[in-house]
């Protein structure tokens, strides 16, 4: 037998399951496309996938039939029409047959439009129109899942794109029932162990402030933070790295904020923006982050007031960077900011 399948054999009956037993392996192809897209707005209108459920939008109802038909619950899917990402979503993920395979067998999947007008029957029963549930959801970052389990809880959720190695992972910590006993975070490092690259593997830009990190604002600073949470051994980072902040519209952006880069898994020692010592490591963990490169913006006070941990291109990043220095933030979401151009 070969050692490959053999391994995931092994870590099946182990309770570990199929995605973790390749995790130690170079990116497949598909991550690597999965990075490999202008996440401009699309001109063409996205088609679902003919498995999407056709629903009336009756949440309860949705999740009783899924439940009757034996699957373990069910995914929300937050989308728009024109957007990259979730264009990226269907053709990359979705047009894996192992991807689609295994969705299907354990999971309803309803669609939701972001920006709809259709009315929802949510979980506790209220009704309101699908965008005000999107809004309700913090799900303005598409395309964005929700993982709803047998009982009705929020298992899981996604705000953003991932490629298939990671959205394999999340499919299977939901479906065999690892959330209930750990973080997607902690689920995925026990498979993977990027903990062991040093700090030197990480990429640099001139703009990055060195240790020690003090990033206490409680009294107030001048300018806003940008904090980078990285690791080394890390393609979508040097994807970030090398394209995307090489744009001279991104990188000379960065010279109005304070930015620092961390190590997601090491020990260094962090006072965070509240005025709290800890580590980079157990922050990203209170921060709940599982991906790099992520980026967390905090304003003068120290308040986060915007994300992007999921994957992150130019037109994406440019807006988040014009947001914060417009300080739009003060007034309005992001989503409601960007208004039918968010993605």
């Amino acid at each position: 037998m070969p050692l490959i399948v053999l391994l995931t054999v092994l870590l099946v009956s182990a309770g570990l399951g199929w995605p973790l037993a390749v995790q130690a392996a170079d990116p497949s192809q598909a991550d690597l496309d999965a990075l490999d897209f202008d996440d401009f707005p699309r001109e063409e209108i996205l088609q679902y996938p003919s498995w999407f459920k056709q629903s009336f939008l009756d949440i309860p109802a949705d999740l009783d039939e899924a439940l009757g038909a034996g699957k373990q619950g069910l995914m929300v899917y937050f989308g728009q029409k024109r957007c990259p990402y979730c264009h990226q979503l269907i053709k990359v993920n979705f047009g894996l047959q192992d991807i689609v395979e295994y969705s299907r067998r354990h999971f309803d999947l309803v669609p939701i439009d972001i920006w709809g007008v259709d009315e929802v029957t949510t979980l506790s029963g209220g009704v309101m129109t699908e965008r005000d549930w999107a809004r309700s959801q913090d799900m303005d970052f598409t395309p964005a899942i929700l993982f709803i389990d047998a009982e009705g809880e929020i298992a899981l959720r996604l705000r953003g794109y991932y490629p298939p190695y990671q959205f394999r992972a999340a499919l299977e910590y939901v479906a065999d029932g690892h959330y209930k006993r750990e973080s997607f975070r902690e689920y995925l490092a026990r498979g993977d162990n990027r903990m062991v690259f040093d700090a030197e593997d990480m990429n640099e830009e001139p703009f990055f402030a060195p240790p020690p990190f003090n990033l206490d604002r409680r009294y107030p600073a001048k300018r806003p933070l940008a904090v980078f949470f990285e690791q080394g051994d890390c393609h979508p980072c040097d994807v970030l790295h090398g394209q995307v902040l090489r744009a001279s519209a991104i990188n000379r952006r960065f010279d109005e904020f304070d930015s620092v880069q961390l190590d997601m898994w090491s020990d260094t020692p962090i006072v965070t923006p509240a005025g709290e010592r800890t580590t980079a490591r157990q922050w990203a963990a209170d921060l709940g982050l599982f991906y790099a490169p992520a980026i967390l913006f905090f304003d003068e006070r120290g308040r986060e007031v915007l994300r992007l941990d999921s994957v992150i291109g130019f037109y994406r990043l440019r807006n988040a960077l014009s947001y914060i220095v417009s300080k739009a933030y003060l007034t309005e979401s992001f989503g409601d900011w960007r208004v039918s151009r968010v993605f």
